[in-house]
């Protein structure tokens, strides 16, 4: 069965982090049939250089509140998003590509590993040197993630995997989509609780191993 499970996200998206625990239980779900996970990273918000302004950042603790009050997920609010913090996904997500070229298995870890540090720890994870040591804690050689991260090939594949999902129209994360002999599925486009999602995912799974 030629058939992925492409989960498209933004490490540094609170709603992703919302999404976690489900996310862990429909990978799993679809890896016990075999079929195996692959990341797609979205590029939420990236290239402005510019720190955050205090009614920006006002604005995304509120939204960030709104996600721990209705998924139960750990935030770190004090000292959250400090004065001259820029909100530049693109390192985070080119991590996990980066990650993704040099052992697929090691790149959900790296990004739960982030997820958790940048909400739950408080940790900023555009800075290089926080990204090689969650790399490393993710099973990864410090010394090969650190080259393929600065390669000019991991940076046009993360911009491939930002055009790929603009391409697609999808306009927010978490996004899950089933994919089978080139055929895409739409799982979910937001946050949904996982009841409802693992039965969805399991009707794809049996018309899948069918077909």
């Amino acid at each position: 069965m030629s058939a992925r499970l492409l989960y498209v996200m933004d490490p540094m998206c609170s709603w992703c982090w919302g999404f976690a625990p489900t996310a862990q239980a429909l990978i799993e779900q679809a890896q016990a049939s075999g079929v195996q996970l692959h990341l797609v990273l979205g590029g939420l918000r990236t290239g402005s250089g510019a720190a955050l302004e205090p009614s920006t950042r006002r604005y995304i603790l509120e939204h960030w509140q709104a996600v721990a009050d209705a998924t139960g997920q750990p935030f770190q609010f004090e000292g959250a998003l400090p004065d001259g913090f820029v909100y530049d996904c693109e390192p985070a997500c080119r991590a996990v590509v980066a990650a993704r070229s040099l052992a697929p298995d090691c790149a959900w870890e790296l990004v739960k590993l982030i997820q958790h540090g940048f909400y739950a720890e408080g940790r900023d994870v555009t800075q290089t040197s926080v990204l090689l040591e969650l790399a490393e804690q993710a099973g990864l050689s410090r010394v090969e993630f650190a080259a393929a991260f600065d390669s000019v090939e991991q940076q046009v594949a993360t911009a491939a995997d930002f055009t790929w999902v603009q391409d697609l129209g999808i306009a927010g994360f978490p996004t899950l989509l089933a994919e089978h002999n080139g055929q895409l599925a739409l799982l979910t486009n937001g946050y949904q609780p996982l009841e409802p999602l693992s039965d969805l995912l399991g009707r794809w799974l049996e018309r899948a191993a069918s077909a």
